[in-house]
C-alpha cells in the first residue's frame, strides 16, 4: 500500500508530525497493535511501520529485533476474528532495519474484524484521521447485515392491517400483479397479499405501508422527508435573523413524498435562462429528473432497520447545492468507486424496490425501474443542464449526493415574478391573484409587488375597482411589455 519506501514515508511523517488515516506507526507490538488491526482491516487497508519511534521524532529503534517483532504480529493478527493476514517486508529507515506490514482490507462479507477477547461490539474498529474509532452497535450491525439479505422491509407492522392501505394504490397494484401471476390469485386475494408479502401473519409488511399506506406515520413518525432552506452555505453560518427560509416534513406513502420533494425543490430553486436570437434556452439551478432519481433512490435504498426507524431522509437546499441524505450507506457489491457502473445494483430493500417498480406516482409513471440506472441518469441530466457532476459522500451510516449549483453564464438572466407573472398574463388574457399564485409558487406579497410594476409600467391594468373579490388582470390594448420568454 505504500507508494515510497518507508524511509521516504518516514521523513514525509517527520514533517507533518503525526500518522495519517492510511499509515500507522508503532515502536512494539503490545495490545494497542489490535485496535489497527481491526480499524484497517475494516475500513480501506493501511501500513504499520513497526519499530519506530513516534515519541522521539519517527526516530528508528537500534534495539529492535525485526524477527522477534514479525513473531509478535503474527500472534497479534492471530487474535483478530477473522484472523488478520498481513503482507510482511523488512525496510532499512536511518539504515536501521524496521519491519513494514500492510494490511489489507477485507471482504464486506467478513466483516466486522474484530478483537476476539471482546467480542464483535466492543472490539470492532474503524479508521478515522490518525487514530483507531470503536464502532457503535449501529454501525456493526450494518456490516453484519452484508453476510446477508436484509428483510427488514418484509416485517409485519403491529396494529397495520390491509385496511391502512390507500386502496387508490393498491387495486391497480393488483390489478397489474394478477395479469403477471394469475396462479397467485388462485386461491383468493388474502392468499394472494401473503404471496406478495403484503401480508406477514396477518400484519401489513413494512414495505407494503411504506409503497402504499395512507399514511405510513401512524406507525412510524419519523420516516418522513424534512426539507429545509438555508440562507447561507452552510447550517451554522447565519447566527442571527433568519436561520431557515423554509422548513416543511413530508408525510405519506413513497410516491407521495417523492412527488412532494421534488414540487418544494422546483419551488424554491431559481430558473435561469439564456436567450439566443430565436429560442430560450431554461436553466435551472437543479434538474427535475436528477432530483426524483436522487429522492427515490433515497427513500428506496435507505436503511429500515429498527434502529434506523427514527431518522428521516433530509433534502437541505443552500444557496450553493443541494444535499440529499438518507441513513444507511451503500449496500452489496456497489461501493463508492464503482457507484453509477451500467447495470451495477445492490438492493438493500428487495421487497419494498420490486412494490416501487409497479407502484404509480401519482402523476403517472411508475416510482422506479430499479435496474442500475439511477446515478447514470442523475449524471447525465446534470450534464445536460450544464451543472458539475454529483458529488457522492458515503459512510456506514449514511450516503449523501450533492448537485452543485451551477455558475451564473454572462448571457444569462433568472425569471423575476415580474417576468412570471408577466407571462402569465399574456398567455391567458387575465388572472386573478388567486391564480398566479397557483402557477407560479410565488408568494402573494411577490405576486402583488410584480402586479404593481406591471400597472406602473403600463403593462397590464385592473377589470374591477379597488378592493373588488372578483379583481382580475388584463393586458393592456397597445401596450409593449418587455417579455423574456
Amino acid at each position: 500500500m505504500l507508494e515510497s519506501s518507508a524511509q521516504e514515508t518516514i521523513d514525509r511523517l517527520r514533517i507533518i508530525g503525526t500518522d495519517t488515516q492510511r499509515i500507522e506507526v508503532k515502536k512494539g507490538v503490545g495490545k494497542e497493535i489490535l485496535p489497527t488491526l481491526s480499524a484497517f482491516s475494516n475500513s480501506g487497508g493501511g501500513t504499520l511501520i513497526i519499530g519506530v519511534s513516534e515519541r522521539d521524532g519517527f526516530t528508528a529503534d537500534r534495539t529492535a529485533n525485526v524477527h522477534q517483532l514479525q513473531d509478535q504480529l503474527l500472534s497479534r493478527c492471530d487474535q483478530m476474528s477473522p484472523v488478520v493476514r498481513p503482507n510482511i517486508r523488512i525496510e532499512d529507515v536511518d539504515d536501521i532495519p524496521i519491519l513494514v506490514a500492510e494490511i489489507p482490507e477485507i471482504p464486506p462479507y467478513d466483516k466486522p474484524c474484530y478483537i476476539r477477547e471482546r467480542g464483535r461490539y466492543a472490539g470492532s474498529y474503524r479508521r478515522g484521521g490518525d487514530g483507531d474509532i470503536r464502532l457503535e452497535t449501529y454501525e456493526v450491525d450494518r456490516l453484519i447485515e452484508e453476510q446477508h439479505q436484509p428483510r427488514w422491509d418484509e416485517d409485519g407492522v403491529a396494529e397495520a392491517t390491509i385496511d391502512d392501505l390507500n386502496p387508490e394504490i393498491l387495486q391497480p397494484f393488483l390489478e397489474s400483479e394478477k395479469r403477471a401471476r394469475p396462479r397467485s390469485f388462485s386461491n383468493g386475494t388474502q392468499q394472494a397479499y401473503k404471496h406478495l408479502r403484503l401480508l406477514k401473519n396477518d400484519q401489513v409488511t413494512l414495505a407494503a405501508l411504506l409503497a402504499m399506506g395512507e399514511y405510513p406515520q401512524e406507525f412510524f413518525p419519523r420516516l418522513t422527508v424534512t426539507f429545509a432552506l438555508f440562507p447561507g452555505t452552510s447550517k451554522g453560518e447565519i447566527t442571527t435573523g433568519t436561520r431557515l427560509l423554509h422548513s416543511e416534513t413530508l408525510t405519506g406513502p413513497i410516491p407521495e413524498l417523492v412527488e412532494r420533494s421534488v414540487e418544494l425543490v422546483k419551488n424554491n430553486m431559481r430558473t435561469g435562462a439564456i436567450i439566443g436570437d430565436t429560442f430560450r434556452t431554461e436553466l435551472p439551478d437543479y434538474p427535475l429528473v436528477a432530483v426524483r432519481e436522487a429522492v427515490v433512490n433515497a427513500l428506496m435504498h435507505r436503511d429500515y432497520s429498527p434502529l434506523a426507524r427514527g431518522t428521516q431522509v433530509q433534502i437541505n437546499m443552500f444557496v450553493d447545492r443541494l444535499e440529499i441524505t438518507n441513513p444507511g450507506g451503500l449496500y452489496g457489491a456497489v461501493t463508492l468507486s464503482n457507484l453509477g457502473t451500467a447495470g451495477l445494483s445492490s438492493t438493500r430493500n428487495q421487497r419494498l424496490a420490486t412494490l416501487l417498480e409497479t407502484v404509480a406516482l401519482p402523476s403517472g409513471g411508475i416510482v422506479a425501474e430499479n435496474r442500475g440506472t439511477g446515478i447514470q441518469v442523475i449524471q447525465s441530466s446534470l450534464a445536460d443542464a450544464l451543472l458539475p457532476p454529483a458529488e457522492i459522500r458515503g459512510e456506514l451510516t449514511y450516503f449523501t449526493i450533492v448537485f452543485h449549483r451551477r455558475r451564473v453564464a454572462p448571457q444569462e438572466r433568472y425569471e423575476t415574478a415580474y417576468d412570471k407573472v408577466n407571462a402569465f398574463i399574456h398567455e391567458h388574457s387575465s388572472a386573478s391573484t388567486t391564480e398566479l399564485i397557483k402557477a407560479t409558487s410565488l408568494s402573494r406579497s411577490a405576486i402583488q409587488k410584480a402586479i404593481n410594476q406591471l400597472i406602473d409600467a403600463g403593462v397590464i391594468e385592473a377589470v374591477e375597482p379597488p378592493r373588488s373579490p372578483r379583481q382580475r388582470y388584463r393586458i393592456v390594448v397597445g401596450s409593449h411589455s418587455s417579455r423574456h420568454c
